[in-house]
């Protein structure tokens, strides 16, 4: 099946976890084209995800506790089925062979957002006490996690991108854009999206930190994790394979 390519739109909230995910993982080009999926209607509330705290706190323990153990297979069950689809119960037990031997670990916040949940933890190794950071999705599935502590290119330019956002540097943020993507959307345009999310959402706190759940192809996926007066959420970032943004998902509610 060909889907006609448009890679430069920013991708509606309805695309963020699993179709966009499962669109990285077959190599589809994410644009809005490519699905066709309703506008919602603008509005100045933003729905909670589903989850409940309570929910993302069951599955946050059964793979902190396949941590523990190198449980491989438990930590495969629980992933989403689009990340299922680009990895193998013996791929995560070598990652888990090759990481410091987990002694216990605990939660430290559960973070409802948008349409997914950050639950923070930290992690005791016989190296010591190490930050994790894990996004489940609508349904308590694992779509990112991360050890926390070390940066990698496209995670660092996602925050540096943000972080322009943040302080209304416009043309700051636009530099970080694929050249085709810069001459489609207009300074004033990543004002009006980026003022509506943050008043919306209860007014911006801090960025804690970036996740990638998609890297080495043509396109790659990094989850910005920003805490917001009234929720943590993760803005989807898209990159090209030269590290260029080709992709935001700021919700069709904030056009």
């Amino acid at each position: 099946m060909e889907l006609r390519q448009n890679r430069f739109r920013f991708a509606p909230r309805v695309l963020k976890l699993s179709v966009c995910l499962l669109s990285l993982s077959l190599g589809l080009p994410m644009g809005l084209s490519a699905l066709t999926l309703p506008i919602v209607a603008a509005q100045e509330t933003i729905q909670k995800t589903t989850l409940s705290p309570a929910e993302a706190t069951k599955t946050a323990q059964i793979l902190l506790k396949a941590l523990v153990v190198q449980d491989a297979k438990t930590i495969y069950g629980q992933l989403s089925e689009a990340l299922r689809s680009t990895t193998t119960t013996e791929r995560i037990q070598q990652r888990l062979k090759r990481r410091p031997q987990v002694k216990s670990s605990r939660i430290v916040d559960v973070s409802p957002g948008i349409d997914d949940t950050t639950v923070d933890a930290m992690v005791e190794t016989i190296d010591g006490d190490v930050p994790l950071i894990m996004v489940l999705d609508q349904e308590g599935k694992l779509i990112a996690w991360k050890w926390s502590g070390q940066a990698l290119p496209i995670e660092q330019s996602a925050i540096d991108f943000v972080d322009d956002l943040v302080s209304a540097r416009w043309i700051g943020a636009r530099s970080f854009l694929e050249l085709s993507f810069q001459q489609e959307l207009k300074p004033q345009d990543l004002q009006r999206k980026w003022t509506k999310l943050n008043r919306v959402s209860g007014g911006f706190q801090k960025v804690k930190d970036a996740i990638v759940a998609s890297q080495g192809g043509e396109q790659q996926l990094v989850l910005v994790t920003i805490e917001f007066g009234d929720l943590t959420d993760n803005l989807f970032v898209i990159f090209n394979s030269q590290g260029e943004i080709i992709n935001v998902d700021f919700s069709a509610d904030l056009v």
